[in-house]
């Protein structure tokens, strides 16, 4: 087994050479490959489904519950705002350069390291998989859900009701212990179509701006302690007909809702769709609220640690996991998707001894 500090190496070279091959969503294939035979080169059995790779600890033993050690390695497109080559890792001043350094390279790294340190132990209380998933960033199909759907042939996550998850993002490695919900919806008004110049038609354009003003105005009752009120915004509007002299008859507009844990996504439409005139249709419900209970033992571990909990109004993988999991990693969410991203290299080395001493009071 390696030590520590030997891991920690072992995961700031691996991500360099992860920022150096570009992994837009749904275009990872090289860094599945590097993490694939990366695994394989260590003596453990890689497996891949897609572009999600993942292996398990070598005293496997169906019997016992699983830690599920996620991230993902697939990036965003490059902020128009760079002024260096996102795909060209640079350390200076004890920071990591390059696209997908802090989105969630370190935390990938972070968790392979910690991955390695307990592949050869006997005798722990629960098995680990260690899994790379793509489509993060797009909450892809065949990112999350296809590898939880397509792994049960090998061993089924989720089905123990021990199992649970570390999502590794950027969360300066406090716990989000919860996480809202997101729901888009793409929303119609219907009118008439008339000349502009005389009183004619029935404009969907106002209808739709009626339909806005209430969104913005209402306010659903139950709030979260940790996430606060469900918060709905309007982010687009458009009309078909571009002409100045035409009454438009349909307009439409965009709604990104996120959702605390207190409401389903069928209340929530419901409770729409008796205020509004337009037409609603929700592009998925996939992407529920999430919570682990704050007596969960991982988050009596981090507490134990001096970790703080608290509410994610960012969404993750964690939403797809089917099963209690805590979002966790190095790096900060605020640097995600900037120009010019980076994460120190202290913050990873902390995360790999964060992640371990945490676990290490469930697992042993």
């Amino acid at each position: 087994m390696k030590g520590i500090s030997q891991l920690i190496n072992t995961a700031i070279f691996l991500l360099t050479d992860l920022i150096a091959i570009p992994s837009l969503s749904q275009e990872e294939e090289k860094t599945a490959d590097l993490i694939f035979y990366f695994l394989n080169n260590q003596g453990i059995t890689a497996r891949r489904i897609k572009n999600n790779v993942f292996a398990y600890n070598e005293s496997f033993d169906p019997s016992k519950p699983t830690i599920l050690l996620n991230s993902h390695h697939d990036t965003v497109k490059p902020n128009p705002g760079y002024t260096r080559d996102p795909f060209n890792p640079k350390i200076e001043n004890e920071k990591l350069y390059g696209l997908g350094s802090n989105d969630a390279g370190g935390s990938l790294v972070s968790l392979l390291a910690v991955f390695l340190y307990y592949y050869g132990k006997n005798d722990l209380k629960y098995n680990i998989c260690y899994a790379a998933t793509a489509e993060e960033e797009i909450s892809g199909i065949n990112g999350m859900e296809l590898f939880i759907k397509e792994s049960k042939m090998f061993h089924p996550l989720g089905q123990n009701p021990d199992d649970f998850g570390i999502i590794g993002e950027p969360t300066l490695m406090q716990m989000a212990v919860a996480e809202k919900g997101l729901m888009v919806l793409d929303c119609t008004s219907k009118g008439r179509s008339g000349h502009a110049a005389r009183e004619e038609g029935d404009n969907a354009l106002y209808k739709a701006v009626e339909d806005i003003k209430w969104i913005e105005n209402y306010r659903f009752e139950q709030i979260s302690p940790f996430l606060g009120p469900v918060k709905m915004t309007v982010t687009s509007i458009e009309t078909i007909n571009k002409a100045h002299n035409v009454v438009p008859d349909t307009c439409t507009f965009i709604t990104d809702i996120r959702v605390n844990e207190l409401y389903s996504f069928d209340e929530i439409l419901e409770t729409i769709s008796k205020n509004v005139l337009a037409e609603i249709n929700p592009r998925s419900k996939r992407i529920r609220s999430s919570m682990i209970p704050e007596n969960h033992p991982i988050v009596q571990a981090g507490l134990s640690k001096g970790k703080k909990m608290y509410g994610s109004p960012t969404t993750s993988d964690k939403a797809l996991v089917g099963m209690p999991a805590l979002k966790m990693g190095p790096g900060d969410s605020a640097r995600s998707h900037t120009a010019n991203e980076f994460i120190f290299l202290n913050e990873i080395e902390k995360g790999i001894e964060d992640y371990i001493h945490i676990i290490d009071k469930v697992i042993l």
